[in-house]
């Protein structure tokens, strides 16, 4: 991505970004079944978005060659076809793709939040009932640590920089906060003082 800068005086300036998009169009046959689904799930866990059957979009960005290598050669494996197009939209072409793309990463987001929520409110249902048991203490923290790599996935694909990456690392930051208050009384309770 560029940066063109207009209407440039001493007091202001105003820098509109040259988003330059990859088009990816891919054909894998219909069978057997797990090719397909190996490219989708490679595709969607890189960040690309579906503009239509066999066409993603993703922005031409660094952080995506690993798994767009990833991505092509399971296409190959599967004896399907991949064409990667650089692409510069006109007019609201570039608003199409960009909407696209951040609507997915918004969405993965609030998911992420949702169940930073839920990773909250289990702590606390914990210590409503006493539950005071390093099993459950171990569980909690395979939840944190799974959030925490969830988080560090959608960052490595937010390359457009969105607000909710900075409240998903706030939400991440309680989640730990809790843990930790959680593993204070599960020594408390069980630890001979």
């Amino acid at each position: 991505m560029g940066f063109t800068l207009h209407n440039v005086t001493a007091a202001t300036f105003v820098i509109v970004i040259d988003e330059q998009w990859l088009l990816i169009l891919v054909q894998v046959p219909a069978q057997p079944s797990k090719h397909r689904v190996a490219v989708w799930r490679e595709l969607r866990r890189m960040g690309a978005v579906p503009l239509s059957p066999g066409t993603w979009v993703l922005p031409a960005h660094p952080a995506f060659d690993e798994g767009l290598k990833r991505a092509e050669s399971l296409v190959a494996k599967g004896d399907g076809s991949w064409t990667l197009v650089d692409a510069s939209p006109r007019s609201s072409g570039a608003e199409t793709f960009r909407s696209a793309f951040e609507t997915a990463r918004l969405e993965e987001w609030a998911e992420f939040s949702a169940d930073c929520g839920k990773f909250e409110l289990e702590i606390a249902k914990e210590i409503s009932r006493g539950k005071f048991t390093f099993a459950e203490l171990e569980e909690e923290e395979q939840s944190l640590e799974r959030l925490r790599r969830w988080y560090r996935e959608l960052k490595s694909r937010d390359v457009l920089q969105l607000p909710q990456a900075g409240d998903a690392a706030a939400r991440v930051a309680r989640c730990a906060e809790a843990l930790e208050g959680y593993a204070s009384l599960v020594y408390e309770a069980t630890l001979p003082g």
